[in-house]
């Protein structure tokens, strides 16, 4: 470029001492066009200079991005590979476990659901022998309902059968008669004081009048069972005729009380039983007077007859 300046000059030193005026000035106009045309030159070529070095700069910059973004791309790519080997590794054991593990998951399966046949069979099983309790307790419930309904009814006849027998012989209570209820049955105690005179067995007539009545009453209730007992106190028998000892006159007076009760025709006789117990069912104490008037007594137990409860247990 110095050089061009150095011909520039020498051409109008050239032209100022060899040409015409005229050509001096065209000479000089095309000077300083070529100057401009220098100037701008100048300056392209120092943007240029300034150009390539920033693009340079910037250059070097973007590489070493470049190669920090390469080493970490390699890094990764490391850890991939490393990743992918262990896999391929996991893999291939798989690969090489799944056939025996395979087969063992069969077996297991196989013994699971042979156990669960097994558990289905104990359930279903089982729910047979529940329904089969639940009838059986349905039908005893039922069972115990029927029983507690006809013990109810019973209690409630024995109850009114005492109320009869008190009121038929309201005259005679506190006489040497008692009537109580207890254990579901129906006591009727006379001491011998209002039947019968001592060592004897034929019944007096106010003993009589009190058995009557008695009677009246069951006639009027067939369904229950009379259990006549006789019983004495622990004085030896001294009487005369037939009779032996305590136990002979026991019985003889409960079969004294049945003649009378028999001539009552409405009586069902089957429910009738005469027992003599002697001297061995004392209410009290033989060492007084008053225990052994106690203990000299007729009884006549009164029980409900329980066939129906019977066949319902049986059943």
């Amino acid at each position: 470029m110095k050089k061009n300046i150095f011909f520039g000059t020498a051409i109008i030193f050239f032209a100022t001492s060899c040409v015409s005026s005229k050509l001096y000035e065209d000479l000089d106009s095309k000077y300083e066009k070529l100057k401009l045309e220098n100037k701008a030159l100048m300056t392209q070529l120092n943007d240029a200079e300034d150009y390539n070095i920033v693009s340079t700069e910037a250059l070097k910059e973007e590489i070493e991005k470049l190669k920090k973004e390469k080493s970490r791309l390699e890094m990764d790519l490391a850890a991939s590979k490393s990743s992918h080997d262990r896999l391929k590794e996991s893999y291939d054991a798989l690969e090489k476990n799944s056939s025996s593990k395979l087969t063992e998951n069969l077996e297991l399966n196989r013994n699971l659901l042979s156990q669960l046949e097994g558990k289905e069979k104990e359930l279903a099983f089982e729910n047979e022998r529940l329904k089969k309790l639940q009838t059986d307790l349905e039908s005893r419930s039922n069972r115990v309902s029927e029983l507690e309904k006809m013990i109810l009814e019973k209690e409630s006849k024995m109850n009114d059968l005492k109320n009869a027998i008190s009121k038929a012989l309201t005259n005679f209570e506190g006489k040497g008669l008692t009537v109580e209820q207890r254990d579901g049955k129906v006591y009727v105690s006379m001491e011998n004081k209002l039947l019968f005179d001592s060592g004897s067995w034929a019944v007096n007539p106010r003993g009589y009048e009190a058995v009557v009545q008695l009677g009246k009453v069951l006639a009027e209730n067939p369904e229950i069972a009379v259990l006549i007992e006789g019983h004495t106190d622990n004085v030896t028998y001294s009487g005369k005729g037939n009779i032996k000892n305590n136990w002979d006159l026991s019985t003889k007076r409960a079969t004294s009380i049945v003649a009378i009760l028999e001539k009552n025709a409405k009586i069902n006789k089957e429910n009738i039983t005469a027992a003599g117990k002697g001297e061995y069912s004392p209410i009290a104490s033989n060492e007084t007077s008053e225990g052994r008037a106690a203990n000299r007594r007729i009884e006549v137990i009164l029980t409900p007859k329980l066939d129906e409860i019977s066949k319902l247990l049986n059943n």
